[in-house]
């Protein structure tokens, strides 16, 4: 595999903000935000600069399809693409070898729109340094590009230094799961929020004043030269696109 193909694209962008959803669904509500014709990607491609996509943490997609989207968008957008539960949940992080070649195989065809992947822990699996370590170093010789990880399970504390090493991001997540997630861990050369709605799961929107606190966070951390990302997870009743425009809003023009 070529490795200059999935070298990641972040990289070559200090500083930049990225801010979507999970996915790009486009509920009825948010329907005069993005008019113009074409798929749903491609008109909330006109307003985002990233997406991030879950469905590949249940199913494979075709090397065809990630092209498809790749294709759909800007030059300037990047995908975060999640790695398959079969990965993280089923095999746990070992003997996944074949299973993540399969992966980055497919999510290669992304190209230059590929910003990150994205590793989502089960609260199930207890930091193992020897499991991870071997692990981490599998993904290294496949993967160059930006990996954020966000485990779920109070043990994973420990790996700071084992992610550091590696390159890796803590993902920060609303709401906290763990003692060190409620603020940007791990490599510091990415950050990465995740906010899954409060106080309801997946439902909840974000008030005013935290979307502002959140956006004078973000600003901070792409001043320190690192890409940083916002991806709203909020997403069952379409909260999550509210708060990504707004956000913007609040970002205002990046220069």
């Amino acid at each position: 595999m070529n490795n200059a193909v999935l070298d990641g694209a972040l990289s070559k962008e200090p500083g930049r903000i990225f801010v979507g959803c999970a996915g790009w669904s486009l509920g009825r509500e948010h329907g005069p935000a993005f008019p113009g014709d074409g798929t749903h990607l491609q008109r909330y491609a006109r307003h985002f600069n990233t997406a991030e996509i879950n469905s590949s943490f249940y199913r494979p997609h075709r090397p065809q399809t990630y092209a498809r989207w790749a294709e759909s968008v800007p030059a300037d957008f990047r995908f975060s693409v999640k790695i398959p539960k079969l990965i993280s949940h089923e095999h746990r992080l070992q003997g996944c070898a074949p299973a993540l070649d399969e992966f980055l195989g497919q999510c290669g065809e992304l190209g230059e729109r590929l910003g990150c992947l994205l590793l989502q822990l089960p609260p199930s699996l207890a930091f193992e340094p020897g499991v991870a370590e071997v692990f981490f170093t599998g993904l290294r010789e496949r993967f160059a590009g930006q990996v954020v990880i966000e485990p779920r399970q109070e043990t994973w504390v420990q790996a700071e230094s084992l992610l550091t090493h590696w390159r890796i991001t803590q993902a920060t997540v609303d709401p906290s799961r763990l003692s060190n997630d409620s603020q940007p861990a791990g490599w510091p050369g990415l950050r990465y929020w995740r906010l899954h709605g409060a106080p309801r799961l997946y439902y909840s929107a974000y008030e005013e004043d935290y979307l502002a606190r959140l956006a004078a966070a973000l600003k901070a951390e792409a001043q320190g030269g690192a890409p940083t990302w916002c991806i709203f997870d909020n997403t069952a009743s379409g909260a999550a696109t509210g708060n990504a425009l707004r956000l913007i809003e609040l970002l205002g023009p990046q220069s």
